[in-house]
């Protein structure tokens, strides 16, 4: 399934070693001012290459609106956006082309369709996320015509909390040629109350889908989350008073309908899986073999992924807030 949505549906294509990535939006509302700067900020926050933090790959990841825009506006026709690989050194994967990375999905590819792409993983490399990210971008610009804003942040690293330990934790896992995980939170504010839809459309539900979209998710809760199952229900409740809620540990969605308060939710990553220490893995005949992932890879995935799970809760308040249109 390559298409996300039902009233802002985003179509994402490409590869991570192919010619180009990027996204087809159908469903965007005319007269939305967009220009590929608009596209580019967004984007420039999850190119690699960046910091010492992240994969070595240097990649432009230059935004390019083929339609749906006319003199700065939308126009309410399908919007495609295109972004070219240029540093692929496909060449690097050669030796993965019948071994299973160990974490990756190249086996179960395998296993599902017969054939993979073994260049970066192809489809199911997170440089995938180019084309989420750009149609987050669009999203973005929708919602905050309706003052709605998404921001996320790094919570813990393996662990870390404090911003120096982070970058240190993330440095020693690299020189060791190993990887580490960790906590995003993402929050939306100024999103109106009811969004969302009982009994399947819930908002809630439709995040969390949405984030473990994401591949190196592992985990999604909204609110307190697991907190909340520790607590007494005096605890939890969210009480309200003429002014409006005391508290917000349901994370702005109750029902699965949004309250008006902070929407906030918090996406658990787990370590990068391409590391350079040996791991026992299988080739494509079944024969157990020894397997030291080359390439360019994060040592963490985090610093990266956190413009990737704001364009996903973008697209999926975006796509809310045009059902809720569709019905007043």
């Amino acid at each position: 399934m390559n298409t996300f949505g039902n009233n802002f549906r985003v179509t994402t294509f490409g590869e991570s070693h192919g010619r180009a990535l990027g996204a087809v939006i159908d469903g965007c509302p005319p007269s939305i001012p967009l220009e590929e700067s608009d596209i580019q900020q967004l984007l420039d926050r999850r190119r690699p290459g960046m910091s010492p933090l992240s994969s070595p790959r240097k990649e432009e990841d230059r935004a390019g609106i083929l339609s749906g825009v006319f003199e700065g506006k939308t126009t309410g026709m399908p919007i495609a956006i295109i972004v070219r690989n240029s540093d692929t050194r496909s060449a690097d994967y050669e030796q993965l082309r019948t071994v299973f990375r160990p974490g990756h999905a190249d086996f179960t590819y395998q296993e599902k369709y017969g054939i993979r792409d073994h260049r970066g993983g192809g489809r199911s490399s997170g440089r995938e996320t180019v084309g989420r990210v750009a149609a987050g971008a669009v999203a973005m610009k929708l919602l905050a015509m309706h003052g709605i804003t998404v921001a996320g942040r790094i919570l813990a690293v393996h662990g870390k909390t404090e911003a120096t330990a982070i970058e240190h934790e993330i440095l020693a896992a690299k020189e060791a040629g190993d990887s580490v995980g960790g906590i995003a939170e993402i929050v939306a504010q100024g999103c109106p109350p009811g969004l969302g839809d009982p009994v399947f459309g819930k908002l809630d539900a439709m995040i969390a889908g949405a984030m473990m979209g994401i591949g190196a998710v592992k985990g999604v809760e909204i609110g307190d989350g697991f907190t909340a199952a520790g607590k007494m229900g005096s605890h939890n409740n969210d009480q309200m008073t003429a002014e409006g809620f005391l508290s917000n540990h349901a994370g702005g969605i109750l029902g699965g309908i949004s309250t008006g308060q902070e929407i906030v939710v918090r996406i658990a990553v787990k370590p990068t899986p391409s590391i350079a220490k040996k791991q026992k893995t299988r080739d494509v005949n079944g024969n157990a073999v020894e397997i030291s992932v080359g390439g360019r890879h994060d040592p963490c995935i985090l610093p990266r992924i956190i413009p990737v799970a704001e364009s996903m809760l973008a697209l999926v308040l975006a796509d809310c807030w045009l059902e809720q249109e569709k019905n007043r």
